[in-house]
């Protein structure tokens, strides 16, 4: 399963931003879909998580602020920003498990996109 991430980019405190995931599969049922960001010098942290039935499961830093949404027929994944602080600055990376058709489980990683927010 291939992740194309977009969206990104550079924006001012306070402001909003969407970053939008599709994973380009014709053969794999697609599971949990998530985001997860790395800002520089630190380890890649869950920002939130949406499962195929739209369960969703936020990190403590980005409730309230952030929404995650996914379009099954699209295997889409979105993340709506808001009122964004210089702390969320980081690379995102879109992340989806999938399960092969003998029932194994797999997941991918997109390659990640960048999201600056000055003060």
């Amino acid at each position: 399963v291939q992740l194309q991430a977009s969206g990104g980019g550079l924006v001012q405190a306070g402001g909003s931003l969407r970053l939008s995931c599709i994973a380009s599969t014709s053969k794999f049922s697609v599971n949990t879909m998530a985001w997860y960001r790395q800002a520089p010098e630190r380890g890649r942290e869950l920002v939130a998580s949406v499962t195929h039935s739209g369960s969703t499961i936020y990190g403590e830093s980005v409730k309230g602020r952030f929404t995650v949404s996914r379009d099954n027929a699209r295997n889409s994944l979105d993340l709506q920003m808001n009122s964004l602080k210089p702390e969320d600055t980081a690379v995102y990376y879109c992340k989806t498990n999938y399960r092969w058709g003998n029932g194994s489980l797999d997941y991918s990683w997109g390659q990640g996109t960048q999201l600056t927010v000055s003060s």
